[in-house]
């Protein structure tokens, strides 16, 4: 597949925030994942895990295929998977938006909604479920070491390379925490000084696509002594950075990268000097059915 699609994922733009920045001592720059061909950070992993599965001879062009996904992943082994050649059920809660569920049947792919009430968690149980009695393998982005791998690969080197080494602090929302493992491996060993923030809500926010996780839930891949610090953001703070994004910077993105750039900022107001490299996983136009942008 030397000249397919998937050889467009990765080498997404470093862009840096003009308007939203105050601090004229520090740089902010702004990761622009929503250039991947699926629209997201999530076809990085999503290329890897399916790749790295059929290498190893884990799935064939035989294998049923099931994930759980708030969206952006499912999107990503949606369109992965249709190039390959592989079945997919996708499983996601019934509130997901319209673009997102629409998008995962134009690449082909099963979507079956679990009920609001319980979750993304209820979708991962309903996942589960179907390996242990039906014969179906998931890949789980959750526990599935080819998904931070995929980021120590290709998104922290990017990083590195695009600041020229000068990278001081990242900041990451946080879901399946894929995004900033791989990347916080990376850049500390390029510079163990480099500082890696990550974002969650605050207790009494949903943000689609990032989480702070029941214990019992907590993905397996997230380990905490790769995050120096978490700053907690709230629903509405994320919501008015989303907007402000597109209207103020030309970077029209979701909410989970408003909640990002909301946090980057938070930051970038205790320091003198520095580098920030804050994620924007994706674009703006998967939510325009929600009331993200009335």
């Amino acid at each position: 597949m030397n000249n397919s699609i998937l050889n467009q994922i990765g080498n997404t733009p470093l862009v840096e925030a003009i308007h939203i920045n105050k601090n004229p001592n520090v740089k902010l720059l702004l990761k622009l994942e929503g250039n991947n061909p699926g629209g997201s950070v999530k076809d990085r992993p999503a290329l890897n895990m399916i790749k790295s599965a059929l290498e190893r001879g884990e799935i064939t062009k035989n294998s049923k295929l099931i994930e759980a996904t708030s969206g952006n992943t499912g999107i990503a082994l949606a369109m992965i998977a249709g190039i390959y050649g592989l079945n997919i059920e996708l499983v996601m809660p019934e509130n997901s938006t319209r673009e997102r569920v629409q998008t995962m049947k134009a690449y082909g792919a099963k979507v079956t909604l679990t009920p609001v009430s319980v979750g993304i968690e209820g979708s991962r149980d309903y996942a589960e479920a179907k390996v242990k009695n039906e014969g179906y393998i998931m890949l789980n982005q959750f526990g599935n070491n080819d998904n931070w791998k995929a980021h120590y690969n290709t998104t922290g080197p990017e990083i590195w390379r695009d600041t020229q080494g000068k990278i001081t602090h990242f900041v990451s929302s946080m879901g399946t925490t894929g995004t900033i493992m791989g990347t916080s491996s990376f850049l500390k060993e390029k510079n163990n000084n480099v500082q890696i923030i990550g974002v969650q809500p605050t207790d009494d926010s949903k943000i689609p696509g990032i989480r702070k996780w029941p214990t019992e839930y907590l993905p397996k891949i997230f380990n905490p002594e790769k995050v120096d610090r978490i700053i907690d953001v709230s629903e509405t703070d994320a919501r008015i950075m989303a907007k402000r994004l597109a209207k103020e910077e030309g970077v029209f993105a979701g909410m989970s990268s408003g909640g990002a750039v909301t946090s980057a900022l938070r930051l970038i107001d205790e320091l003198n000097t520095g580098v920030v490299v804050a994620i924007v996983c994706d674009r703006g136009d998967r939510y325009l059915s929600s009331d993200l942008f009335d």
